[in-house]
């Protein structure tokens, strides 16, 4: 656990600059600032909270080792880590140990992933991202849900969808250019 006090005001520009110069306290502060938030998308994608857990820390390791390729002209950090958390969950559920330590789940399951769920959508509250895709036409809403929350690859979301891949495509940027008007 790192000792250090995270509660100073630090502006994303600064907090780049202490992450990109490997300082501890940048770290401490991105997981205080981000984690909470980081965690309900991964629980919303993983549905079990123990590999929820794991991912989160495989991904704060992820952040730390790749964030010399940040580049602001291209998104928030938030959006950067966000997106490295989303993957790495999803990468995650492809793979064949999370595909066995799903099946051996006991039967509390079921209420386990509504708790999650319960738990997920609170912190997806609380971050405000509820409200934002609220705003979001209803079909930017159904596309944003399947990609960033559940977790599909865009061929996936375009299936379950009934809809082309290329619409499915194409709402995600228009909802995202929504997204990006909104903030």
């Amino acid at each position: 656990m790192l000792s250090t006090n995270t509660n100073i005001s630090t502006n994303e520009e600064e907090l780049v600059k202490l992450l990109k110069s490997k300082d501890r306290r940048g770290f401490a502060i991105l997981y205080d600032r981000y984690a909470s938030a980081l965690y309900g998308v991964i629980l919303k994608v993983v549905r079990v909270e123990e590999i929820a857990q794991d991912v989160l820390q495989d991904s704060f390791v992820k952040i730390w080792k790749k964030v010399q390729h940040y580049d602001s002209t291209k998104g928030t950090l938030f959006t950067w880590i966000l997106n490295i958390a989303r993957n790495t969950a999803i990468d995650k559920t492809r793979s064949k140990a999370y595909k066995q330590q799903v099946n051996v789940l006991d039967i509390d399951k079921g209420a386990t992933i509504a708790a999650s769920n319960q738990d997920n959508k609170s912190k997806i509250d609380y971050i405000g991202v509820d409200k934002e895709v609220a705003k979001l036409k209803p079909e930017y809403q159904q596309v944003i849900d399947y990609i960033y929350f559940k977790g599909y690859t865009h061929s996936e979301a375009a299936e379950a969808l009934e809809l082309p891949l290329g619409t499915v495509k194409t709402r995600i940027r228009m909802a995202i250019k929504e997204l990006r008007k909104l903030t």
